[in-house]
């Protein structure tokens, strides 16, 4: 008897534990990842930070991430995918622990630059991997199950940074962040590599296939997609790391700072359900989106969404507003991103996808990294609300660089 949802009929328990694998590793990697986001306000205090100094903060976290992305597509295609996987969770999770023990700027720098490289080497492994495993009819849908995975993580970081900073400091709340390096354990234990990975290494290993290099994504054959996807992910990105970089503290500065002087608690409501209305839904749906209208048509439709609601969240400033606006904000603006790993994954056949999806997702998370730096010294001098109108310009470039995007819908992997 077929799913109601999605149709696991058919579905290997192995499928099952790469889908759980790489949405686990995305969820605990945006609940490290956010963290920071969350007890910004807490840091630019106590370490006396300017908002242009916590922007570039976050901006070095991203900057690595794009380098994380490359790195690790490579060792995923030499030593596999699920010890890619495992590595670049340990990355994370042990550099999220200790950037609770970061005395100076300079420190927690190093901390959230080498966090970054984990970040960035999860997704493309876990992406390539659940790509390779599921049949054509549903690969859509599981990736965006995956993506949709960082919704939960972040709601979860939001709620576990509300409910500890009642009674301890930023501190306590990045040492929580080590927890996620227990998951290793299991994927080590019952999560499969990628059969058709495995298969690629025995031909190159029989000379029946023949390496190929990291240029070969721009060779002619893929140029023209490789830099489509990398402009539509950097703009995307810009819009969203500048928006939700800066939308915790945003939330809780006094209105005399530029913010909207919001209690923790109120915070932590309203990003809880930001994450779990909006972005989560706006992840999952952008599969069966994508399959029904096609893979650009739909980063078409969302980012545009996206674009045009952004200015009307600058500008609100009654609660319920803010609400609202957020989450629908959060919905398409979040949404699109799914859409990346599928597309990415049906472009690029088997021996480079995982490094030409670590170029074109983290690689443009890299470019994008400029985005929490430019939102802050913008913010700075014309206040956050003024500098979202930034964010609104990054997704409608993401809009039109949409459209020279190819259409893959249906296309079985090589």
């Amino acid at each position: 008897m077929s799913s109601p949802t999605i149709g696991l009929a058919g579905i290997t328990s192995a499928q099952k534990k790469t889908l759980i694998a790489a949405a686990m590793g995305w969820a605990l990697d945006a609940f490290d990842v956010m963290l920071y986001a969350l007890v910004l306000a807490y840091i630019m205090r106590d370490l006396h930070m300017t908002k242009a100094t916590a922007g570039l903060l976050g901006t070095l976290t991203l900057l690595a991430s794009g380098i994380g992305g490359v790195i690790f597509g490579f060792i995923a295609d030499r030593i596999g995918r699920t010890k890619a996987l495992m590595l670049s969770i340990l990355t994370y999770s042990v550099c999220s622990f200790a950037s609770g023990l970061a005395t100076s700027i300079t420190m927690l720098a190093v901390f959230r630059f080498i966090l970054g490289l984990g970040m960035g080497g999860e997704w493309n492994t876990g992406a390539t991997l659940v790509a390779e495993t599921w049949p054509t009819h549903l690969r859509a849908k599981a990736i965006s199950i995956v993506q949709s995975s960082w919704a939960l993580g972040y709601a979860a970081a939001a709620l576990v940074a509300g409910l500890l900073l009642k009674e301890f400091n930023w501190r306590i709340v990045f040492f929580v962040g080590i927890l996620p390096a227990l998951v290793i354990l299991w994927i080590r234990r019952s999560v499969p590599e990628s059969e058709m990975w495995m298969a690629r290494q025995r031909a190159t290993l029989s000379n029946e296939g023949s390496s190929v290099g990291f240029a070969e994504i721009f060779s002619p054959k893929y140029a023209k997609n490789t830099f489509a996807l990398l402009l539509l992910n950097f703009f995307g990105m810009f819009a969203w790391w500048g928006l939700f970089t800066w939308l915790p503290p945003y939330l809780s500065l006094p209105i005399s700072e530029g913010g909207r002087g919001f209690s923790v608690m109120d915070s932590t409501k309203l990003l809880v359900t930001l994450n779990l209305v909006g972005m989560f839904p706006g992840y999952m749906s952008f599969g069966w989106v994508a399959d029904k209208l096609g893979r650009r048509n739909s980063f078409i439709l969302y980012t545009g969404c996206a674009a045009v609601l952004v200015p009307f969240y600058a500008n609100a400033r009654a609660p319920w507003a803010i609400m609202v606006l957020g989450t629908l904000v959060a919905f398409f603006g979040t949404g699109f991103f799914s859409g990346s790993g599928i597309i990415a994954s049906e472009i690029y056949p088997t021996s480079i996808r995982a490094r030409a999806l670590g170029f074109t997702y983290p690689g443009a998370r890299a470019l994008s990294s400029i985005s929490p730096f430019v939102i802050g010294y913008v913010g700075q001098r014309h206040g956050l609300s003024g500098a979202f109108y930034l964010c609104a310009v990054g997704f409608l470039l993401a809009t039109i660089v949409g459209t020279q995007l190819p259409e893959t819908k249906g296309k079985h992997l090589e």
